[in-house]
């Protein structure tokens, strides 16, 4: 894995990390039970944003964590705090769910 990942990326290049690199990347979702119940994408791990602390020993390190949400504000927030408490290879996903549906998957309901 490479030295240093950005603090964000795009819906296209995680797409990409997700299929070409699937054993390298976990794509975590931390929006609220209720939004996951609309749609979700494939594979997320869903940890809600207020739960993120309790699983700080719990989250690898050895993988490139991709932070989703909604539009890419909360995980944001999320990604930024993975990094302030010892995760450097977290990644924010611009845009969200919303993006990926727009961009990737229409399928995905957007709301």
């Amino acid at each position: 894995m490479p030295e240093s990942h950005p603090l964000e990326l795009s819906v296209e290049e995680t797409h990409r990390l997700l299929k070409e690199t699937p054993d390298a990347v976990l794509l975590i979702d931390v929006r609220e039970p209720h939004e996951v119940a609309l749609c979700r994408i494939a594979g997320a791990e869903h940890i809600p944003m207020r739960q993120i602390p309790e699983h700080l020993g719990a989250l690898p390190k050895d993988k490139h964590l991709l932070i989703h949400c909604h539009h890419g504000g909360r995980s944001l927030r999320v990604t930024q705090y993975l990094r302030a408490n010892g995760y450097d290879a977290v990644s924010n996903v611009a845009g969200g769910i919303e993006a990926w549906s727009l961009a990737i998957d229409p399928s995905v309901p957007r709301y």
